[in-house]
């Protein structure tokens, strides 16, 4: 009786463990239409792709692969919210998913945030990470902010150091900022729960992989922080009144399963609507 349970155990395992790996190539292209008071149907749009959570260590998809996904969308800006490795071998791995990137032609450009598996690196390594994405004209954005004009609308690209390392400086993102729309980039998105007095119009952050493995939910996350353990792990979100999105991440950390989520491509269209603009006032 013993050989048999534990003989059934080990296929359940065994199947179970296929399909969460099966489960990694099972890639999410979601799209979203973000709105607010003042968005009608001339308001103009940014068309945003989010990619996060790379983990090239462990990634789902091929450069080749995401290139088919992306050939024939619309995209304005590229938007790149951290954790791309963690290990110093893996950083020319880098370079053709830069590539493809490019190959979409963004007008806009594309812009990055680090996260916490990116500091993991020693800071020579780091800093080659970083020269890797600027010179596939990826602006790196560490706790400053990068001013865009779209169809008459200024629009603040600020990019907030990694929360859950302690790098965040709201103060520095923020400094000598014009009005406009403001965009938020940040890898951890605990960060929201620190901004009623900063304003976004909207975030974009990853971090939790929607808890990669959930059974059913993410227990494992609770000590990630605050907004792990209200649930808020995945998807559309608001904090004071301010939208935020929290995307599953491409790529897979730790082991290279996922139970309950799936990897995510997000296409954000966000509406640039002010006062400004809708009184005929362009900033």
């Amino acid at each position: 009786m013993n050989i048999l349970f534990w003989s059934v155990l080990l296929v359940l395992i065994y199947f179970g463990l296929k399909k969460a790996y099966k489960n990694t190539k099972d890639i999410a292209l979601n799209r979203l239409s973000i709105e607010n008071e003042y968005t009608k149907e001339h308001s103009p749009k940014l068309s945003i792709l989010h990619l996060s959570d790379l983990h090239l260590e462990n990634i789902s998809i091929t450069p080749e692969e995401l290139y088919t996904k992306l050939k024939d969308e619309h995209i304005d800006l590229i938007a790149l919210t951290g954790d791309f490795l963690d290990r110093k071998r893996t950083i020319p791995k880098l370079a053709p998913y830069l590539a493809v990137l490019n190959q979409l032609k963004a007008p806009y450009g594309m812009f990055a945030v680090l996260g916490n598996h990116d500091y993991v690196l020693r800071p020579d390594d780091l800093n080659t990470l970083i020269e890797t994405l600027e010179n596939a004209s990826c602006k790196v954005l560490i706790n400053q902010h990068e001013p865009i004009l779209v169809r008459g609308q200024l629009v603040n690209i600020i990019g907030i150091d990694d929360f859950s390392t302690s790098r965040s400086d709201l103060k520095s993102s923020y400094h000598g900022i014009q009005h406009g729309i403001n965009l938020v980039l940040t890898h951890d998105p605990t960060i929201v729960l620190d901004m009623k007095h900063h304003h976004f119009d909207y975030l974009l952050a990853g971090h939790f992989h929607g808890g990669q493995i959930c059974y059913p939910k993410a227990y494992h996350l609770a000590k990630m922080g605050k907004l792990a353990r209200m649930n808020k792990i995945k998807g559309s979100h608001t904090q004071d009144g301010k939208k935020y999105y929290i995307n599953e991440g491409l790529g897979q950390t730790a082991v290279n399963i996922r139970i309950g989520s799936r990897p995510e491509i997000t296409i954000h269209e966000l509406s640039l609507a002010s006062a400004q603009i809708e009184s005929g006032k362009a900033i």
